[in-house]
């Protein structure tokens, strides 16, 4: 992805997998993130840091970010986010949601950045 700093970012995520969306042109193309630890590390903060610190160092170069998802994945990252002031500059919304297709996933992202 091309990370300018003016674009919209919607991330569908859960603790294995974050799919990232610009929300710049449609149709909108999705890159997927893969937490590549196992589900024991995955229960203990050490094994997360790594998928969390590869989503913080693509989220710094967007200004709104909307987080979203059925896990307290997006809650964990939000934490890590605003305990970090690089990303005080950067609009961080939350909503819930259940596991969604990726059309449904785009159509999300629309619909929340469009009524801005």
């Amino acid at each position: 992805m091309d990370h300018p700093k003016v674009k919209n970012l919607g991330i569908w995520m859960d603790h294995t997998n974050a799919h990232l969306m610009e929300f710049i042109t449609d149709p909108i193309t999705t890159e997927i993130i893969s937490n590549k630890t196992t589900h024991r590390e995955k229960e203990h903060s050490s094994g997360k840091a790594e998928y969390y610190q590869k989503l913080c160092g693509i989220i710094h170069n967007f200004q709104d970010v909307l987080l979203f998802g059925p896990s307290g994945a997006k809650l964990e990252l939000l934490t890590l986010l605003r305990s970090d002031h690089q990303f005080e500059h950067i609009r961080l919304d939350i909503k819930e949601s259940v596991k969604m297709s990726q059309n449904k996933q785009h159509a999300f992202v629309k619909d929340h950045f469009s009524h801005r």
